[in-house]
C-alpha cells in the first residue's frame, strides 16, 4: 500500500505459523479505485497506530459478488461467494473488518448460508472499539471548530442498524456534529446502492446523489463525512453538481481519525 505502511498477507502469518487478530477485508473499492485507495490507507494507518497485528488476503481476496446478487445474478454471486469462503476457511479466519459496507452486509448477512461463518465488523465500529480499550487516542485537534455532518450509508444504517459507532468516532475529533434533516433510519440513498454505481441514470430519473448532497449542504458544513467508498464518490460528485468543492470537502471517517492520530 505504500506510504511506508506496515501490511502483511494472510500467507505471511501462515509461514510464521500464527493468526492475525483481524483480517481487513479491503474490498474491490478500496483496492482498484483511486480515491477509495485512500480510504484503505487511511484505515491502515489508523491499524498500525493502534498496533493491531492484522492481515489482508492480497491477491487471494475477490469480490464478495455482492454487485452481481444485486444486479440479479444470483449464480455468479454464488460462485464469487464460494470461492471466497473456501480462502477465508481455509485460513480459518474468524474476524473480518471492512471499510465497505456493501462487502460488511454480504459477509455477514449472505456468506453464513452458503458455510462462511465469520464475525464482520464495520471500520467505525472497529476504530471505535479501538478508542475505547484506551489502544488509539486522538492527539491533534485538526478539526476543532469545523462542522462535520455524517451520511448514513444504507448497508451500514438501514440494512445493519449501524448508527451511534460511527458518531461516536467523530465525537472525538471535537469538531462540531451537525444532523441532515434525513439521518439514521430515514437517511437518503447516496444513489450507488443496488448496482447503480455502474450505470448512468435512466430517462427521467433524478440524480439521487445531487439530492442527497443537497441534504448535507443545508447543514452548511465543512466536511461530509462517509463510511462507504461508494458514498464517497456520489457526494464528491454531488459536491461538484451544487459548485461547492472549494468550500465543503468530503472524507471517510477513517481518513478523519488518520488525520488527527
Amino acid at each position: 500500500m505504500g506510504e511506508g505502511l506496515k501490511v502483511k498477507t494472510m500467507q505471511d502469518f501462515m509461514a510464521e505459523g500464527t493468526q492475525p487478530e483481524i483480517l481487513f477485508w479491503v474490498g474491490s473499492a478500496g483496492s482498484y479505485d483511486d480515491r477509495a485507495k485512500k480510504i484503505s490507507r487511511a484505515f491502515v494507518k489508523i491499524l498500525n497506530k493502534a498496533n493491531v497485528d492484522f492481515a489482508v488476503l492480497g491477491s487471494e481476496e475477490s469480490c464478495t459478488g455482492d454487485v452481481a446478487k444485486r444486479a440479479g445474478n444470483e449464480f455468479l454471486f454464488q460462485m464469487q461467494a464460494m470461492m471466497n469462503i473456501e480462502v477465508l476457511n481455509g485460513y480459518e479466519i474468524q474476524r473480518i473488518v471492512t471499510c465497505d459496507p456493501h462487502s460488511f452486509n454480504t459477509l455477514k448477512n449472505e456468506y453464513p448460508s452458503l458455510g462462511g461463518k465469520y464475525e464482520v465488523v464495520h471500520h467505525t465500529q472497529y476504530i471505535n472499539e479501538l478508542i475505547e480499550n484506551g489502544r488509539l487516542s486522538l492527539e491533534g485537534k485538526a478539526y476543532q471548530g469545523k462542522r462535520i455532518t455524517f451520511h448514513d450509508p444504507c448497508y451500514l444504517g438501514r440494512a445493519n442498524k449501524v448508527y451511534d459507532a460511527p458518531r461516536a468516532v467523530l465525537q472525538q475529533t471535537n469538531a462540531e456534529l451537525v444532523e441532515m434533516k434525513r439521518h439514521k433510519k430515514t437517511a437518503l440513498c447516496c444513489g450507488a446502492g443496488g448496482a447503480q454505481m455502474f450505470k448512468e441514470p435512466e430517462k427521467g430519473d433524478m440524480d439521487i446523489n445531487v439530492l442527497r448532497t443537497k441534504d448535507a449542504l443545508e447543514t452548511n458544513p465543512n466536511i461530509i463525512a462517509t463510511g462507504c467508498p461508494y458514498c464517497n464518490t456520489m457526494m464528491t460528485d454531488g459536491i461538484k453538481a451544487h459548485e461547492k468543492e472549494d468550500k465543503v470537502s468530503v472524507l471517510d471517517v477513517a481518513e478523519l481519525i488518520a488525520n488527527s492520530i
